[in-house]
């Protein structure tokens, strides 16, 4: 499990809208938008004002991830946390002994 904070939230900000983005390499993906955590994270992710909560993280999970808050009158706020997942790779079943 992990806790991704948005250091970005401001509490004060009236009508705010809250996006994340995943960025991997050159490409960006929109994580949570239009109040809705996308596929293929929906099952594996709750969705807090202030963070992100990952039930399993596989290393495929390690980048950037990006939350922007935009309130009224053009306020723009973003934060941004690098994740890294270690671990282990899954272990493979003993070859047979061949006589």
């Amino acid at each position: 499990a992990a806790d991704i904070p948005c250091a970005a939230y401001r509490s004060g900000w009236s009508n705010r809208r809250i996006e994340w983005k995943f960025q991997k390499g050159s490409s960006l993906v929109l994580f949570y938008y239009g109040g809705e955590v996308t596929e293929p994270y929906k099952n594996r992710v709750q969705f807090s004002p202030t963070a992100i909560h990952f039930n399993t993280v596989t290393r495929a999970d390690t980048g950037k991830y990006i939350c922007e808050v935009v309130g009224d009158g053009s306020q723009i706020a973003k934060s941004e946390v690098n994740l890294i997942v270690q671990g282990a790779a899954v272990p493979q079943p003993p070859s047979p002994l061949v006589p």
